[in-house]
Order: C-alpha cells, then structure tokens, then sequence
C-alpha cells in the first residue's frame, strides 16, 4: 500500500467529508462565539484593570493571572465533569465556549489594556479639554485609537482560538477533530485525520498572513 493509500486516500476522504463538514461548522461556530465573549470580556477586564477601584482592580488583575496560567484543558474538564457536582451542567458547547471565551478573556484583557496605554497622553489630556465625560473620552476618542494599536495581536489571539477549540474533543463535542477522530475509526485509516489537519491550515493561514498585512502597515505608519 502507497503513502497515498495510506494518509491521502480519495476514496476515504469523499466518505467522510460530509462528517468532517459537519465538525467544522461547530468549530466554527464555537471559535467565533468564544472570539466575540472574550473580547467583551477582555474589555472589560481592561477598564476594570485600568480605572476601577483598587479592590476590584485586584480581583481583575487576579482573574486575569490565573487564567492566562491555567491550562485551557485543565480548565474545559473543570467546567464539563467537575461544576455538576455543585449543581451547575452545561451542554458540551456551553462548556467549550465558557472555558474558551474565560481564557480568551484574560489575554484579550491584557492586550487591550497594553493599547489603551498606548495611546498618547495628549489625546486623554486634549478630550478631557473639550470637557467630554469619561464615559465619552474612552468611547469616542481614547478606544477607536486603541483598537487600531491591538489588532495584530488581537488577530493573533483569534488564531489561538479557533486553534484551541480542537480541545473541545475532550467534552464530547462534536467538533472538526472529534469528527476527523471517529471518522479514523470508522475508516480504519489516517486520512480524515490529514484531512482536518489541512482544512484547519485553509482555514486559518489567511488569518495569519491577514497579521503580517497589519504589522506591516502599522510599521509603515509609524515610519
């Protein structure tokens, strides 16, 4: 048998695409779901960090070190198998998008805080002038700037993401590699395997060459 027939078969690969097609959807669909709550979250993390009372800027910067060091595996198999022992159960992709957008969070936190500080003081300094409340000063002036300073690395952030959703697989959730992963079994051969592995680089090397496009512009502006 060929290196073909082996880790490339057609046959097998034309078989279990629909059921590949389907874990992608999920995972898709959980990335995108887990990007979108992290980033709200990591927000206001940011803001908490930044201007909030020193005992609630302690519990976010604590919630923010804890999470950025515990592992995200660690932490999926907490919220699917150990929270129903205290009366909290969630669905599989409940469990996966909570234990994601958590983490997500806590990096995005300090992301966006790192682009809020860098923005220049004069810009803080000059809305306070035009006696905007603080409320306006951060939403109109001082965020878009910041925004624009994190989306590398933001972008970044989105790729650990969706790249992390593979562990997923650990709490049932049918997802691309779970699906790839029972497809193996049941086709008694690596293909579906190389296959999710190669569906993964279509879908996210655009977005890795997307954060050269804006590291590169953003150097260009800088100059």
């Amino acid at each position: 048998m060929s290196v073909f027939d082996t880790f490339l078969n057609w046959k097998v690969f034309v078989q279990t695409l629909p059921l590949l097609l389907s874990g992608l959807s999920i995972t898709i669909s959980l990335g995108l779901a887990a990007i979108l709550l992290g980033f709200a979250g990591g927000m206001a993390l940011a803001l908490l960090r930044l201007y909030a009372p020193a005992p609630v800027r302690l519990i976010a910067i604590a919630y923010i070190d804890v999470f950025r060091a515990i592992p995200l595996l660690v932490l999926l198999v907490v919220v699917y198998y150990a929270l129903p022992f205290v009366g909290l159960r969630f669905t599989p992709f409940t469990s996966a998008t909570l234990a994601l957008s958590m983490v997500s969070a806590a990096y995005s936190a300090e992301i966006l805080r790192a682009g809020i500080e860098g923005v220049p003081k004069g810009q803080f300094e000059a809305a306070r002038a035009l006696g905007l409340s603080p409320l306006r000063r951060m939403t109109d002036v001082i965020l878009p700037q910041a925004i624009k300073l994190v989306i590398p690395p933001m972008t970044s952030n989105a790729i650990n993401v969706l790249k992390d959703t593979a562990l997923a697989s650990v709490v049932a959730m049918p997802d691309l590699l779970k699906q790839a992963t029972q497809a193996q079994a049941l086709a008694a051969n690596p293909t579906p395997l190389i296959s999710a592995a190669l569906i993964y680089l279509i879908l996210l090397l655009p977005l890795v060459r997307l954060v050269g496009i804006f590291e590169r512009r953003m150097a260009a502006r800088g100059r």
